[in-house]
């Protein structure tokens, strides 16, 4: 991915090498809780402070930013900038409404946000409470490290997978679907939660396949890469991976192949209508 030069996002919010404080109450919320479960539980943390809602933490003194993750940053400021003209573009297309992006939270360890602690447990999220994303730039280590997701079009795979989250907010779908959750059993909110992981791997498709038609940045083999990403972190993969025997009831976030498969749906297809996951007969 050609992305040295271009403009970046003035939407980012950076906290990192600053001292961390309490996490604001309320636990973790809205897809945090799906991410502190699946990231947590493969890697083995504790993420039992996440899940009960003390959301206190502390961390280390303050520290400069090292070259590398500066490097990081300005990686994610070109994907969202890259993002928000996309979106900008297919609302007034496709849906006749007017995006508002989102501010995207750069930390180095811990902080805070309304929808709970945000740190290595959890993994990057949205938090629909302040319409914000959450991200630790070292999560991108990890993908290549543990995971196996290799490339920068990978790492603009997760930006862009959590942007849409952002755009199923703006869209009315991530409250609607939350609401659902609310009143289902264990197992039913599971799987509405897999759909809407699915919907937010063909939405970040779909912006993959804008951002090469607008900006041309695109190299060969950058789509191969965010769809190997996706079937790595697939919830039958992480649960193979961590000596488990899947159990697809469990799954929160979809099988490596309904993940690869989805993000494809919305490269080849370039519409939002064709990422309905919720009335699709088969995943």
């Amino acid at each position: 991915m050609r992305w040295q030069g271009r403009r970046g996002s003035r939407n980012i919010e950076d906290r990192r090498g600053r001292r961390g404080g309490a996490g604001m109450a309320g636990g973790i919320g809205g897809m945090g809780i799906i991410a502190v479960l699946l990231i947590g539980w493969f890697f083995g943390v504790d993420v039992s402070p996440f899940l009960t809602g003390g959301g206190g933490y502390t961390s280390g003194p303050s520290r400069p930013v090292t070259e590398a993750e500066q490097r990081e940053a300005q990686f994610v400021s070109v994907v969202l900038a890259d993002t928000e003209e996309v979106w900008a573009d297919l609302f007034r297309e496709q849906v006749d409404a007017e995006y508002r992006p989102p501010v995207l939270v750069l930390y180095s360890g811990v902080t805070g946000s309304p929808c709970g602690g945000a740190s290595g447990a959890t993994g990057p999220f949205y938090c629909p409470a302040d319409g914000k994303i959450y991200l630790d730039t070292a999560f991108f280590t990890t993908m290549e490290q543990q995971l196996g997701a290799q490339g920068d079009f990978a790492a603009a795979y997760v930006v862009a997978h959590e942007v849409a989250h952002h755009v199923q907010d703006e869209l009315g779908i991530l409250g609607q679907a939350n609401r659902i959750r609310a009143q289902a059993t264990p197992e039913q909110s599971n799987a509405v939660s897999v759909r809407v992981e699915l919907q937010a791997d063909c939405l970040a498709g779909i912006w993959a396949r804008a951002a090469q038609d607008r900006f041309g940045t695109l190299d060969p083999g950058d789509i191969d890469e965010a769809i190997d990403a996706a079937r790595r972190i697939g919830d039958d993969t992480l649960q193979r991976s961590a000596g488990r025997v899947p159990m697809p009831h469990t799954f929160t976030h979809g099988t490596s192949r309904q993940r690869a498969r989805w993000f494809a749906t919305g490269f080849e297809e370039g519409r939002i209508a064709a990422c309905d996951t919720f009335s699709a007969p088969s995943l």
